[in-house]
């Protein structure tokens, strides 16, 4: 059977680009790939057909001989002899293997990291992020403050100025890898890409390492940094350092310190975002005929606030602009105080008396004797009994 056209198998127009050549070969391999069209007998050849088409027209030697001679020029016989008298060269059969490894690298070759930039050139290494956890109380979180933390870390090895080699030598370039960092090997149609055992995919190898970091370019060491703590953080707010985190590997850039923030329990206030809240005991005079009492705010000071009379337990009162501040915006939320109506304790006898008395009057107000005051004679009256 003879053998079809390369530039109709891939699609093309003779003359086309390589560019042109390799996206069409892209989309026929994907077309035709026996993983794709389960169940299709002939997708197998065709896929073949198509990496055979390829490995022919991707070289340019290759593609001219085939311009010149078509089919001959790889099989060798009166074609090929009279390409070789004319100065051209005669191929074997096509390196499927070769086709599908220059298209799989350029598909996925960086998928895990950057490939190395040629031999000799450094490969830099970013260092690691860091965590920090950080506990602060609501008085701080409400006005902002500024910390001190003492955080263990890698920095850059001040001997070998982070090169990692005795006396500030430069490595030199992975004899196994050269410089790429990784090593292939085939395996059938795959091409499988690993990192280099030599070099541990640095690309370099150091010849004589710094004796005061071993050659990694960095040592550990404990750094105090100085944190401002924004008003208005509340648990989990994230603050970054850039560049306070680790050392990057042969003088690498460094990474980030990331600090999170975690807001202490407060003996008084609860918060809900920016709004605080807190109960506030009233005395059972003050709650029945109506008064003022100071209530503490987190700003350290005091608000008189106005009791209503006939306020009961569970009551809300709101304090506009006296919560916590935004984060970003300035304005503060609002402070809730819910009354606490006291019982009093401990009462002397003159005491008892005038709360008979008043429970009397107050149940003459109330003849159904369902107020808090008939309530309570009905008590006094049943302890008598």
């Amino acid at each position: 059977m003879a053998k079809r056209d390369y530039y109709d198998v891939l699609g093309v127009a003779r003359g086309a680009s390589d560019a042109d050549i390799k996206k069409a070969y892209r989309q026929k391999a994907k077309e035709h790939h026996p993983d794709r069209n389960a169940g299709k007998s002939d997708s197998e050849a065709k896929f073949k057909e198509v990496n055979e088409a390829y490995d022919a027209l991707k070289d340019p030697e290759k593609k001219a001989a085939y311009d010149r001679f078509g089919h001959a020029a790889f099989e060798g016989g009166t074609g090929a002899s009279a390409g070789a008298r004319g100065g051209q060269r005669a191929y074997g059969g096509g390196d499927f293997a070769s086709a599908f490894s220059d298209v799989f690298d350029d598909l996925f070759g960086d998928f895990a990291g950057q490939r190395g930039g040629g031999g000799g050139q450094p490969r830099a290494t970013r260092g690691s992020d860091l965590r920090y956890n950080m506990r602060v109380t609501l008085e701080e979180a409400f006005a902002g403050a500024q910390k001190t933390i003492n955080v263990p870390t890698s920095v850059q090895c001040e001997v070998c100025s982070g090169t990692g080699a005795e006396g500030g030598a430069e490595p030199t370039t992975c004899p196994t890898c050269s410089g790429m960092g990784k090593v292939r090997a085939q395996q059938g149609f795959f091409t499988v890409e690993r990192t280099c055992p030599t070099c541990g995919g640095m690309g370099q190898i150091i010849k004589t390492p710094c004796r005061n970091c071993g050659g990694a370019g960095r040592v550990e060491k404990e750094r105090a940094l100085n944190v401002n703590i924004p008003a208005g953080v509340e648990t989990g707010t994230r603050i970054r350092l850039g560049g306070e985190g680790e050392a990057g590997l042969r003088g690498g850039p460094s990474g980030d310190l990331y600090i999170f923030i975690d807001v202490k329990e407060h003996g008084l206030f609860q918060r809900d975002s920016e709004n605080l809240f807190c109960r506030v005991p009233v005395a059972m005079s003050t709650a029945a005929m109506g008064g003022e009492i100071e209530v503490p705010t987190i700003d350290g000071g005091r608000s008189r606030v106005k009791i209503p009379e006939g306020s009961q337990s569970g009551r809300q009162m709101r304090l506009r602009g006296k919560g916590m501040p935004a984060l970003r915006g300035g304005q503060r939320g609002d402070m809730f105080i819910e009354l606490a109506v006291e019982t009093p304790v401990n009462l002397t006898a003159r005491q008892k008396e005038l709360l008979r008395e008043f429970a009397e009057l107050s149940e003459n107000n109330n003849p159904e004797g369902s107020s808090f005051f008939g309530k309570v004679k009905r008590f006094w009256d049943e302890m008598k009994g």
